[in-house]
């Protein structure tokens, strides 16, 4: 069993137990989470790809989101600064020309621009939300940046609305999704449900509608 299995199967099998995860350990499950992505699936992911992008001789950007229940959505990039993708990790070491991977234990040089091939992979940003009365949310994942704004703007009147993901589960309600391995569906707020696994365009386009709906004048931005 990998970590990640190891991490799921612990949350569900704690649920099932009827132990109710608080928001702070939940969110130090999406950090746990992440490290694990980092350390150990976009490596993998690297030597996997790397072949194939091998025939690629111009630079280019790479950028995957990965949603759990939907298509994986690759977009090619001629133009993004590999500087501005924050919290990117590189996923293949630096390379000699014969292709063999560089062994000396001294940080390689920074290659000019033109010359190797820029791979971002799973890279997603955070949000910064702004509300009317000058607050800033702007938390360090996109899901606790959400979680954030709709306390701010009220888990009642969120669950009043229509916006549902997962085949009928409200943004926030009281009806939770039930477990699967490998999958986070929702975090527990109190007596609610705030649905997350969902990609951070759906949950700008969520915000966004609520604020139109309730006149709530807020500005949400990709974090920096």
């Amino acid at each position: 069993m990998t970590k990640l299995e190891k991490l799921y199967t612990s949350i569900k099998n704690l649920e099932e137990l009827g132990l109710e995860l608080t928001p702070e350990m939940l969110l130090e499950c999406d950090k746990l989470e992440e490290q694990i992505i980092k350390d150990e699936i976009l490596p993998a992911l690297g030597q996997d790809i790397e072949p194939r992008l091998r025939q690629i001789q111009r630079p280019l950007v790479l950028v995957v989101e990965y949603t759990p229940e939907d298509p994986i959505s690759v977009k090619l990039s001629r133009k993004m600064n590999i500087a501005e993708a924050l919290g990117a990790k590189q996923i293949t070491p630096p390379s000699t020309k014969t292709g063999q991977p560089v062994t000396s234990t001294e940080p390689a040089p920074s290659p000019a621009p033109h010359e190797p091939t820029k791979q971002v992979v799973n890279h997603t940003k955070g949000l910064k939300v702004t509300f009317r009365d000058g607050t800033v949310i702007q938390e360090r994942t996109a899901n606790e940046t959400m979680i954030r704004a709709l306390q701010k703007i009220g888990l009642d009147k969120v669950a009043a609305t229509d916006i549902q993901h997962g085949g009928g589960y409200g943004l926030v309600s009281k009806n939770k999704r039930p477990p699967e391995a490998g999958r986070i569906w929702q975090h527990k707020i109190g007596d609610w449900y705030v649905y997350v696994n969902i990609s951070n365009q759906q949950k700008k386009d969520d915000l966004k509608k609520l604020s139109d709906m309730f006149g709530l004048g807020m500005v949400i931005e990709d974090g920096k």
